[in-house]
């Protein structure tokens, strides 16, 4: 992996069950679903239960029995030659059933997500006479010319509210707009769906971490930035508790620091949470800084 690289797409497939948690009993998720051998596989495949049920987030409006979703992070370039590889992703789905036709063609969708507009491929569909539809803020249907149904998703565009979780995954959120996400993950009471929203949160602020800057003062940031990385920073330290007493708390506190530094935070913050979280005396941690 190259150094420094940000990870974004563990954020994506949790930005993505976020989206759909009102019909998450009906759809079966399965991220990087192989289409034979690596490098060929799906980023996310979205299987609707019942054909019947009715999707309340408006990029799942448009699903059918078989999603394939691609999504491209910041970094991706999205051009012709990628929507037609896209394309070809899905025709080699269908035609992967365990028997003939298993998969019809009239039942797979494609979605191909991206924060910023890809204004190049928009302006060759154009050219090219395909028909492009807009049915929702940020949701771009292409109809004709293609195989199978395919929506682009320009996330920047969508709607603040509804899509808070998949808006985030952006090198360029502002200070508020993190200050939120942390607040809708305390508001959160299912574990899952708390892990989800702090899987999201980490590719957040790994991107934004000149926000962890203004915060560095912050009390009120400072804890809830704490708050979620506490269920991590416990399962690392009960593991290690079982090994030696002594030295689990040790490398517990050694873990928590390195997490801290990775996020950004200087010293005086992480020296008063070794203080808060473990008892320890201000002379006790300097052999951890």
């Amino acid at each position: 992996m190259e150094k420094g690289k940000i990870q974004w797409h563990p954020g994506f497939v949790a930005a993505m069950n976020l989206e759909f948690m009102e019909n998450r009993d009906d759809l079966e998720f399965e991220s990087e679903h192989n289409l034979n051998r690596k490098p060929l596989e799906i980023d996310l495949l979205v299987i609707k239960k019942e054909s019947d049920v009715q999707i309340t987030n408006e990029i799942g409006a448009f699903f059918r029995g078989h999603n394939i979703i691609e999504y491209k992070s910041p970094e991706d370039h999205l051009d012709i030659d990628v929507f037609y590889k896209i394309g070809a992703y899905a025709s080699l789905y269908k035609s992967y059933g365990r028997i003939l036709d298993e998969r019809k063609a009239d039942d797979i969708t494609v979605t191909i997500i991206r924060y910023g507009k890809p204004e190049e491929l928009f302006k060759y569909l154009k050219e090219h006479n395909y028909n492009i539809t807009s049915p929702y803020k940020g949701i771009y249907y292409i109809e004709e010319k293609v195989l199978f149904p395919t929506q682009i998703v320009v996330a920047k565009e969508l709607e603040k509210k509804s899509h808070t979780w998949l808006r985030s995954l952006s090198r360029n959120l502002e200070t508020e707009e993190i200050r939120k996400l942390l607040e809708q993950r305390k508001q959160m009471t299912e574990v899952y769906e708390k892990e989800l929203a702090e899987s999201v949160l980490e590719v957040a602020l790994e991107a934004n971490k000149w926000i962890l800057e203004e915060w560095k003062g912050d009390e009120g940031m400072f804890e809830s930035l704490l708050e979620m990385m506490e269920p991590q920073l416990q399962l690392r330290e009960e593991r290690i508790r079982r090994e030696s007493m002594e030295e689990g708390m040790e490398k517990g506190i050694r873990g928590m620091v390195e997490a801290l530094r990775e996020f950004g935070i200087g010293d005086a913050e992480i020296k008063a949470a070794i203080i808060k979280n473990y008892g320890l005396s201000e002379a006790e941690t300097g052999k951890y800084l």
